[in-house]
């Protein structure tokens, strides 16, 4: 798939756009002045692959936080500000690497001149975030409601709005809880600008159904070429945010790390506990940044045929199992020994 170039900017030392890898985003959950347990999140994140985290500034004790989180930790922190300038300065000045703002809701132009010559002074992007449910009433009345033309001209009024104050290091978001409605939001805005994108479904819901709203609107997206970076929304853990947004990333070919994971579903063949092993390998594997397709399928007799696209997979019997490498098998093995055996294989390559 061809992916469309846009603008490259830099979050910490994290590059956006232009021909730089697609990066996953996740939001922390806890309060950001509560440094601790805020460290302890982003290092949880970061081991999880997470290339850039945000967390919510509602006061001057959560932008005052900023500084000892940022000497604490190595991901970029993108601060997210909802209507008070003085916040949003205040945060730019403790560290924040990215501001998370719609330069219209925070009041006159004076204020947002204030906030862009921070920005500009320390050398920082804006996210322009434009939601679905806070769209202004003028583009609802003239669009005729919630739709992709007022999600758009809502973003090209905060977009002009720091353009004409000579700001053009930004990245947008157009996100909705309607699958639909997001990836003809983000269609209409890429063909309309070439600032990076940050793609997500909003309120995406817990963790089974958001998972499955965003592989769908996100996916679309990716799969035509629009999007640079993106943060999925679920109700829970923001670990799980990251894995999910990986795995969305590696199922189309655009991240080249780690374990792909290839697995049969069940049926009347299977005489292993296949379950219990794609759980365990999958657990077992995690730690591995190596680009590697590994395949647990059901039984021999399709196993390697099937998965010969993998670098090594094993396939079970009645008992035991075979241990395969590009689709040619090297080693029988008992069932108990399997897992072991495939990582040792695997450890050795």
């Amino acid at each position: 798939m061809k992916r469309k170039k846009t603008k490259k900017i830099m979050v910490g030392n994290v590059a956006v756009g232009g021909d730089s890898p697609i990066t996953v985003q996740s939001m922390i959950n806890t309060s950001t002045k509560d440094i601790q347990n805020t460290i302890k999140q982003i290092r949880k994140l970061e081991e999880a692959g997470c290339h850039i985290v945000r967390g919510a500034i509602t006061d001057f004790e959560d932008a005052k936080a900023i500084k000892a989180i940022k000497d604490n930790t190595n991901l970029p922190f993108v601060a997210d500000i909802q209507f008070d300038y003085k916040l949003a300065i205040a945060a730019v000045k403790n560290g924040a690497d990215c501001l998370r703002i719609n330069p219209g809701n925070i009041g006159s132009e004076v204020r947002v001149k204030e906030v862009v010559k921070a920005c500009k002074e320390y050398r920082i992007p804006i996210r322009i975030g434009v939601n679905s449910g806070s769209i202004k009433k003028e583009y609802l009345n003239k669009y005729g409601g919630v739709n992709e033309n007022s999600m758009v001209y809502s973003a090209l009024e905060q977009i002009r709005l720091l353009e004409n104050l000579n700001y053009y290091n930004m990245k947008i978001s157009l996100k909705a809880s309607s699958v639909p409605l997001t990836i003809k939001s983000y269609q209409k805005i890429s063909d309309t600008i070439d600032y990076p994108l940050h793609l997500g479904v909003t309120e995406a819901g817990p963790a089974w159904r958001g998972t499955i709203k965003s592989a769908v609107g996100i996916g679309t997206l990716l799969s035509m070429g629009i999007g640079d970076t993106i943060r999925i929304s679920l109700t829970g853990d923001p670990v799980e945010e990251v894995k999910v947004g990986r795995e969305i990333l590696r199922s189309l070919g655009l991240l080249e790390e780690g374990i792909e994971l290839i697995s049969c579903p069940t049926c009347g063949r299977t005489n292993i506990d296949l379950i219990r092993l794609v759980s365990k390998v999958e657990e077992e594997l995690k730690h591995i940044k190596k680009p590697l397709k590994v395949a647990i399928m059901g039984c021999p007799v399709n196993g390697p045929g099937e998965a010969r696209e993998a670098d090594i997979g094993i396939a079970g019997g009645k008992g035991e199992g075979i241990i395969f490498k590009k689709g040619k098998v090297i080693k029988k093995v008992k069932e108990e020994y399997l897992i072991d055996e495939l990582i040792k294989e695997i450890e050795s390559l």
